[in-house]
């Protein structure tokens, strides 16, 4: 299937009701390790797990190396989505996120310092025959459309519930 026939289908779809625009993405997992956490999201099983230096086996990325990914991975296809779109010409995007996160937050060392990242940064390098005026076209456009890139530059309601389990009789 096509992204154009993507595209095409889902703006049908959508047109004719507003609520088949809404999705629902799940994910669950449990510890395996000291900090290997085994995950299912959809039919993928994905290892989540920290370097040894923070007391993993590197048994997989690290969750702040899946939020980087992820992230780089939602501006590619959001490039490519947008692209078609706009008519642009993309052979290729390159997409580099890199960020700062300082272990004083998430181990309680400084309460001053936030857990999360410092800062965040995005370099993209669109590749095709279009001129720079264009592919800057798009980058304001993937910008403004790319969920995860939203996530990290917006807040998000979260909500968080602790299902404690019955004690044993």
């Amino acid at each position: 299937m096509s992204i154009r026939s993507v595209i095409d289908a889902t703006t049908e779809a959508v047109g004719a009701d507003p609520a088949n625009a809404q999705a629902t993405v799940q994910a669950q997992g449990h510890l395996v390790g000291p900090t290997e956490v085994a995950l299912r999201s959809g039919r993928h099983s994905i290892t989540v797990d920290e370097p040894a230096a923070l007391g993993g086996e590197d048994a997989g990325a690290s969750p702040v190396n899946y939020a980087l990914v992820s992230l780089a991975s939602c501006q590619a296809i959001t490039y490519r989505f947008w692209a078609e779109q706009l008519g642009i010409a993309l052979d290729d995007v390159e997409v580099k996120v890199e960020a700062d996160l300082d272990l004083r937050g998430f181990f309680g060392l400084d309460d001053d310092v936030r857990a999360g990242f410092g800062e965040v940064r995005v370099q993209v390098t669109p590749k095709g025959p279009e001129s720079p005026e264009r592919y800057e076209e798009l980058a304001r456009t993937v910008d403004e459309h790319c969920p995860v890139l939203d996530l990290f530059a917006n807040a998000t309601p979260v909500s968080t519930t602790v299902a404690v389990p019955a004690p044993a009789a």
